[in-house]
């Protein structure tokens, strides 16, 4: 990836409404000013220093976008770890939760609040990847953002939330929680009910294919025909919910990450791809 233009990564801390830290990195580029930005929200057990994340952020700042990047408050992750610490925010996260943290950095955004005289709050963007793709999609159905969002791009996005079977939610219940292992790391984590608590009281709101519908922000759904993790399926689910404007495009050969690993060893062909397929939806419509 070519580094003929630099760029400034700047750490950020926010504080949404419901009194959650959310800790970020702004990648800014090497053009003065207010220029379009871009809202980056990593999936499960991922983290904004994951991975394809820089390489991300640094062709997009490359291309003129300012680019923010966040730890959602229930990921467990602080910025620098490569292991989880707050077991407790991973316990107990939920989708809404989410939501808000999502809905609270776009906010700030357009607020002028992450990097003072920077950010252009008419042309904002949105990118998710697999858990967090759910979550950008949802941002950009909201209400507040519905008309107002420039562009949305999801990885691998998730179609519907509801990813356990009938049995799998009964022994979690049962048992009070649910162990999940981070397969890079190998570690542990617990998650307690609040997860289910949260799909069966917040249903409606938490509906992708419905969100599919209401949002009006041009979508890019990209997702690899060979997804280990998330089914190519979903993404069918989606593009068949989605509203006008929106595109579909399946990555031949490529996996849940499009070949990317933790620590980041070099673009695939299919993330390359990925990568070419973002910026250019977002120049065509940020820029």
């Amino acid at each position: 990836m070519s580094h003929e233009v630099s760029e400034t990564v700047q750490p950020f801390v926010h504080t949404t409404p419901q009194g959650r830290q959310l800790h970020g990195l702004i990648d800014l580029p090497a053009r003065a000013g207010r220029q379009p930005a871009v809202v980056v929200c990593h999936g499960f057990k991922g983290f904004m220093e994951w991975g394809f994340f820089p390489p991300l952020a640094e062709l997009l700042a490359q291309r003129g976008f300012v680019v923010v990047r966040f730890n959602f408050s229930g990921s467990g992750m602080r910025p620098g770890e490569e292991r989880a610490s707050d077991l407790e925010g991973f316990r107990t996260n939920t989708f809404s939760a989410d939501l808000e943290d999502a809905l609270s950095i776009l906010d700030a955004a357009a607020a002028d609040e992450l990097a003072p005289g920077r950010i252009d709050g008419a042309r904002l963007g949105l990118l998710g990847h697999s858990r967090g793709g759910g979550a950008a999609l949802l941002t950009a159905a909201s209400e507040a953002w519905r008309e107002r969002l420039g562009a949305l791009v999801t990885w691998a996005s998730v179609g519907t939330f509801h990813r356990y079977s009938e049995e799998q939610r009964r022994g979690w219940r049962e048992a009070g929680e649910i162990v999940v292992v981070n397969g890079r790391t190998g570690q542990e984590l617990p998650m307690s009910t609040a997860m289910l608590d949260d799909l069966e009281e917040n249903a409606e709101a938490l509906d992708l294919e419905a969100a599919a519908g209401r949002r009006r922000a041009p979508w890019l759904i990209l997702h690899g025909d060979e997804d280990e993790s998330v089914d190519p399926a979903d993404a069918q689910r989606l593009d068949e919910a989605a509203a006008d404007p929106y595109e579909l495009r399946l990555v031949t050969g490529g996996s849940h990450t499009f070949g990317a690993g933790h620590p980041f060893s070099g673009p695939t062909p299919q993330l390359i791809e990925v990568f070419n397929q973002t910026q250019r939806w977002l120049r065509r419509h940020l820029t």
